[in-house]
């Protein structure tokens, strides 16, 4: 009788097993579907299409980021933007002059269609190569990218946002955060508005 009873436990305790384990799969199964299904909602592939075209820019940059200056440069000039890869990618080109001299940048933005994210390269002109690039992409009408780089020898992370869209304007700003994104110092203020054709 004793036998009977422990094989009977050892049983009731197998099939309970088996069906937290069949729930949990279930669960799992389900929770990887949903996400699936918002991923496939979300193509952000033609993002950038209402910046295609030209605009004039104002640029403020901060001199001397992270080290506590609060000077700030000025900058005026023309933003062109141009399609590449049907939309699913772009091509920036700034070109800017003010009081402290004369500024060139270029962009090129790639649309990953696995991850459903952007990726925003940038060069100047004075280095020729490109940097670290930010991920990430748009919701509700604003664009958030990051990454992390070094300055000075310190890593620091980035946070590029595109804000305030409108079908003549927008506004561009970068941040560094050097304590892991708890505080974050704006160093790089542009706004564009359409050059009309």
């Amino acid at each position: 009788m004793r036998r009977y009873v422990a094989v009977t436990a050892l049983m009731v305790a197998g099939l309970l097993t088996a069906a937290v384990l069949a729930e949990a799969q279930s669960t799992s199964a389900t929770s990887r579907t949903a996400l699936q299904q918002t991923v496939q909602e979300r193509d952000g592939q033609h993002d950038f299409d209402f910046e295609i075209g030209s605009w004039k820019t104002r640029l403020k940059r901060l001199l001397r980021p992270l080290t506590g200056s609060k000077t700030w440069v000025e900058y005026e000039g023309t933003t062109v933007v141009r399609k590449v890869w049907n939309g699913r990618a772009n091509l920036v080109e700034l070109v800017v002059d003010g009081p402290a001299g004369h500024f060139e940048g270029l962009s090129l933005r790639l649309y990953n269609p696995q991850s459903r994210q952007w990726s925003l390269n940038f060069a100047n002109i004075n280095s020729g190569a490109m940097s670290t690039p930010t991920i990430g992409g748009f919701k509700d009408g604003r664009g958030e990218f990051f990454n992390q780089e070094t300055l000075n020898g310190r890593a620091i992370f980035v946070r590029f946002v595109i804000s305030d869209i409108t079908p003549n304007s927008c506004r561009f700003e970068q941040a560094f955060s050097d304590d892991g994104g708890k505080t974050w110092e704006v160093n790089w203020i542009a706004t564009d508005t359409r050059v009309k054709e």
